[in-house]
């Protein structure tokens, strides 16, 4: 494997294992030439699929393009990258579980919207701006609607009940402090 910092053809695998679903084996690297360290990711190669676009044309699916398309609409947002790579990797696993050789291109335009709906409304926004081909500030609009309409479905962790707040002991009568009140906090 190339190192893609400094070009050697030189390196050892560190590190192998398996991903949960068996399909992919991920490895950690070292570089020999320059000892930076990368991550590979090994997977079987199966028929090509093949993404029908818009106009009929026929190209090869590339997971890269996914993932490409979401870091440019996370850029500069609180979006992980291991949270691309796992939106990626659902992507790639519900187009292989129910495509054979073709798959339109919607439909994988249509998963990353559901995904990003979920992660960013930013991302959504900026994805679907450039996959539903905006023209002016009524699509923003009406993107913005719908997202203020339905909220994404996420699973939230349960509300803890809160805490009651500790009750303040009453101030002694003979030169005791009162309890302060919002009008009685201290200038600044």
């Amino acid at each position: 494997m190339r190192c893609p910092f400094c070009k050697e053809n030189n390196d050892k695998v560190i590190d192998s294992r398996e991903s949960t679903d068996a399909f992919v084996i991920r490895r950690r690297r070292e570089c020999l030439a320059c000892g930076r360290r990368i991550t590979t990711y090994e997977r079987i190669e199966e028929t090509p699929l093949r993404v029908v676009k818009k106009d009929g044309s026929r190209t090869p699916f590339e997971r890269r393009r996914i993932l490409i398309g979401l870091m440019k609409a996370c850029e500069k947002r609180p979006v992980s990258a291991d949270i691309l790579e796992d939106i990626t990797a659902k992507i790639e696993e519900h187009i292989s579980e129910r495509y054979d050789r073709e798959v339109p291109s919607r439909v994988i335009g249509n998963l990353i919207m559901r995904e990003l709906r979920k992660v960013d409304q930013v991302a959504y926004v900026r994805f679907a701006s450039v996959y539903r081909d905006f023209k002016d500030v009524e699509d923003f609009e009406q993107v913005a609607g719908e997202l203020r309409r339905k909220k994404p479905t996420t699973k939230k962790a349960p509300k803890r009940a809160a805490k009651k707040p500790a009750k303040r002991k009453a101030a002694k009568k003979k030169g005791g402090r009162k309890p302060r009140t919002d009008g009685d906090a201290p200038a600044s």
